[in-house]
């Protein structure tokens, strides 16, 4: 009996534990469910939003943010937490929180433009946005962000374009003025009337030569080369910028020398194609010395994409120093203002080589070393035009360069160095 009443007694306390435990554990249960989760917390998860609202601020190109009652971000796009906006689940920027804070208060619509640090770059450049906070519904505020970054670019190009150009014209006009109340003033001596005439002629010119330089530009910009693109030689590139600048070289005593340009096309807008290159030839005629060499060599490339089409221009120049190199694609810059003016140069020819070749699909680079010349490169794709060869060229004569500077020829000889002037 004392055997089985022990064995009863401990099968008792060990109901009654068993039964403890189970009450204890689903006590527990109960208690971590209500508990509230990181899931839970987390923006977009199950907070209420008026019907319809989700969709919309998926469909729209600004940064979207939406806040309750305690600030806390009940949703928000990906595009705002991409600008920084929001950050654990909160508002990064404070400005954009007291704005929406006063919204909540009194239900008014509020806008504004900051300028915030842009993240990752380490360089203190600002992201310019412009804020709009509006109420939604009666307890949520809806923030509108959208990146003003690039606008504010395209506006300060448009602005110092605008001033470059005022600029420019104001000189020649401004010497046609002067020059014409000369030879008024010289009405009585035939030689000074003769004088005044002929630089009234060059400024006119000058006024003339800007004025088409800028529709040039213009049109390069705005039309599409590819819509009347067509196979195009490179051999009639070259001959046609030769005989563009035959005459000044006549008076240098420069010769031009090309090679190469043999069985070569490219796949592009005759005219322009035509005015990047003569712009390149030009430009080194007027910037060497009387009686060096101006060359013009072509190849072909084997590129990843399709073979490409290389056409360089070299001349035995002064050389552009490496800060001037950064900036001789930019409108209007000038390596050498006063050697500009005696040359007739704008400023704008090599700006519009640039934005031909990239709207062919090419590049335009230059190499210089001061004291022994520059070389500019134009790389366009070549056409599908069948031809004799399929493989590179040989190298043609030290024009070309690639990045450690010129190449060797097997073709021609190198250019002799400049001569010096009597």
């Amino acid at each position: 009996m004392d055997v089985n009443a022990a064995v009863a007694a401990a099968a008792a306390i060990a109901g009654l534990c068993t039964g403890v435990i189970a009450m204890l554990a689903f006590r527990w249960s109960e208690r971590e469910q209500k508990r509230p989760t990181r899931t839970s917390m987390r923006p977009d998860s199950n907070a209420p939003l008026p019907p319809g609202v989700d969709t919309v601020l998926s469909v729209l190109s600004s940064s979207a943010v939406v806040l309750d009652e305690s600030d806390s971000v009940v949703k928000a796009s990906s595009a705002a937490y991409a600008l920084g906006l929001v950050r654990g689940g909160r508002l990064s920027v404070e400005a954009m929180l007291h704005m929406a804070r006063d919204t909540r208060r009194d239900g008014e619509i509020r806008q504004v433009e900051l300028d915030l640090p842009r993240r990752g770059t380490g360089r203190g450049e600002a992201l310019a946005v412009s804020a709009r906070v509006a109420p939604l519904g009666s307890r949520l505020v809806l923030l509108l962000v959208e990146d003003l970054t690039e606008a504010r670019r395209i506006e300060a190009v448009r602005r110092d374009f605008v001033a470059n150009v005022s600029h420019e014209l104001k000189t020649p006009t401004g010497a046609l003025s002067l020059l014409s109340e000369a030879v008024m003033d010289a009405s009585d001596d035939p030689e000074a009337v003769e004088r005044f005439a002929g630089r009234m002629q060059i400024e006119a010119t000058r006024l003339t030569n800007l004025v088409q330089e800028l529709i040039d530009l213009s049109r390069v910009q705005n039309d599409d080369p590819l819509e009347d693109a067509e196979p195009v030689p490179v051999e009639e590139l070259v001959a046609e910028a030769i005989d563009r600048c035959r005459q000044q070289a006549g008076s240098k005593q420069i010769t031009m020398a090309s090679g190469g340009t043999e069985d070569l096309f490219v796949w592009g807008n005759r005219g322009q194609l035509a005015a990047a290159l003569g712009n390149l030839v030009e430009n080194a005629v007027n910037y060497s010395p009387a009686r060096t060499r101006v060359g013009i060599a072509a190849r072909r490339l084997a590129a990843p994409g399709g073979d490409l089409i290389e056409i360089a221009v070299t001349d035995q120049g002064l050389g552009i120093s490496e800060k001037d190199r950064e900036r001789v694609f930019e409108r209007f810059y000038r390596v050498d203002p006063a050697r500009s003016r005696a040359t007739g140069g704008t400023g704008l020819g090599l700006a519009i080589v640039k934005h031909v070749a990239a709207s062919h699909g090419g590049e335009v680079t230059v190499w210089s070393s001061e004291g022994q010349g520059s070389t500019f490169t134009l790389r366009l794709p070549e056409s599908g035009v069948v031809r004799g060869r399929t493989t590179g060229g040989p190298l043609i004569f030290n024009s070309t360069v690639d990045d450690e500077g010129p190449y060797e020829t097997d073709t021609f000889e190198p250019f002799p160095a400049p001569e010096a002037l009597p």
